[in-house]
């Protein structure tokens, strides 16, 4: 008698839902298992690909390390699959001992300020995915304000402001395609002032990212000496931790430069608190309120408020986790409801200890924690959900899938006419990706629809034009 394998489906191939899969299969364990990885959009790697800046190569270079562990054989890869449309959790648990929710931290969070649903008002990630060259956003992106605001102090904002003041030719050596170029070619923008409520010392940023600011040519970082303040608890701050020392000390450097009157200029204000965007039928500016530190590095508002001009306003406050059909959300934190991974049935997470168990399902990721800490933190979380699983698996609390054949996931997509992406797949979009590089001289040039994604993972041959067959 053949005894099938433990079988694991992890809804999401960004980088935690890879990390879980691969730390699944190095797991000590006496039995065999079987993993599938599902992925919505036609090429795994989530925001890794669609949420760093396409001049950051150091962290793309993270995809080469997702890659080897795909390329060993020994997990499935289900890409073009979308959850709640395509296939449903009952589905899933019927073929899968456990699921794992990986599907992380992808919208805008919310920013509750007067005027923030006028036109002009755009949340990061929206502005992220157009120049990432997202498959799902639109290719056209509106640049025609000269004077533009981001309101955040965390690496994002920084993303945002330096690929809003950086040259397009300084671009064109990197993924993007030929509409991002052109439309950052067209960009009217000649100053972006990026709006942080706290002190210089509580700023988000982390140094690389901050030290590469002041390294983007014909561009001036500005920092006003008004708003460069530090009291007891920032100092402190600074003493005790290495990466606030070091964007202190960035930042000073970057009080004592001269203006050299380069065709853009990037200017960075601390201890102003946005409170309104300002205008009727299109963003016209953004007001704000002036705070003061408080002695312990928090700060409070004293009632002075600036009204600026902005054509555009871009709300980097962070991303957030969406709901997912069949499963409970913490609408408050932005997360899948979870104990230590193991998903509950609970309103919001501070219940979670004491809510029931939804059996079987798990998370990890952003949507497990929210999305704060950086890529390599997903580890962690996936090391302490699948211990969960492996403890839950030797209980015997586990239902016995119904399907639990390795064939009967592929039979359920393909009776659905569900036109998924193996990783062979995404071989074929990758060397096609290279090629159109190859062509420029440069690495790669990302394939930005939908269409073209499938046409190439397919197989199906480009013609001169750039059209499939």
């Amino acid at each position: 008698m053949t005894t099938n394998p433990f079988r694991v489906a992890i809804i999401g191939a960004g980088p935690a839902g890879i990390y879980a899969a691969d730390l699944l299969t190095k797991a000590e364990r006496d039995f065999e298992i079987s993993i599938d990885l599902f992925e919505r959009l036609p090429s795994p790697f989530g925001l890794v690909r669609y949420g760093v800046a396409p001049d950051h190569p150091r962290i793309k270079g993270i995809i080469n390390a997702l890659i080897k562990v795909l390329d060993r054989g020994d997990i499935r890869l289900f890409s073009n699959v979308e959850y709640g449309a395509d296939i449903s959790l009952g589905e899933l648990t019927d073929r899968y001992d456990a699921v794992i929710f990986s599907t992380g931290c992808f919208v805008d969070a919310p920013l509750e300020l007067p005027g923030v649903d006028l036109p002009g008002s755009y949340g990061a990630a929206d502005f992220v995915n157009w120049y990432d060259s997202h498959p799902d956003v639109a290719q056209i992106w509106p640049l025609d304000a000269q004077k533009v605001a981001v309101i955040g102090n965390g690496n994002v904002a920084l993303d945002v402001a330096r690929v809003l003041a950086k040259q397009a030719d300084d671009l064109h050596t990197t993924e993007i395609p030929e509409h991002v170029y052109e439309g950052l070619k067209s960009s009217r923008v000649t100053d972006v002032h990026v709006f942080g409520r706290r002190g210089p010392a509580q700023a988000k940023f982390t140094p690389l990212e901050l030290r590469e600011l002041g390294q983007v040519k014909d561009v001036d970082v500005i920092v006003y000496p008004e708003d460069y303040e530090f009291d007891e608890g920032s100092l402190a701050a600074i003493e005790s931790n290495n990466q606030t020392k070091q964007v202190a000390k960035t930042l000073t450097d970057f009080t004592m430069r001269e203006p050299t009157g380069a065709k853009r200029r990037l200017h960075l204000h601390f201890l102003h608190a946005p409170v309104a965007i300002l205008g009727e039928d299109h963003v016209t500016g953004l007001r704000t309120e002036r705070m003061e530190l408080d002695g312990s590095a928090g700060v409070i508002g004293t009632g002075t408020f600036t009204d600026w001009d902005f054509g555009a306003v871009y709300r980097a406050v962070g991303y957030a986790g969406t709901a997912l059909p069949q499963l409970p959300f913490d609408s408050g934190k932005r997360v899948i409801p979870n104990h230590e991974g193991r998903v509950v049935d609970a309103a919001d997470q501070a219940s979670a200890a004491e809510a029931d168990v939804v059996q079987g399902v798990y998370a990890t990721g952003w949507i497990k924690r929210g999305p704060v800490g950086l890529i390599g933190h997903t580890k962690g979380d996936a090391l302490e959900t699948i211990g969960h699983i492996l403890d839950d698996r030797a209980a015997g609390v586990l239902t016995e899938p119904v399907h639990p054949e390795d064939s009967a996931i592929v039979e359920l997509l393909e009776s659905k006419g569900v036109d998924y992406v193996d990783w062979e797949g995404y071989h074929r979009l990758e060397v096609a990706e290279k090629s159109l590089g190859e062509a420029e001289g440069r690495e790669r040039v990302k394939i930005a629809t939908r269409e073209a994604m499938l046409a190439e993972a397919r197989g199906q041959v480009r013609s001169a034009t750039g059209s499939h067959s």
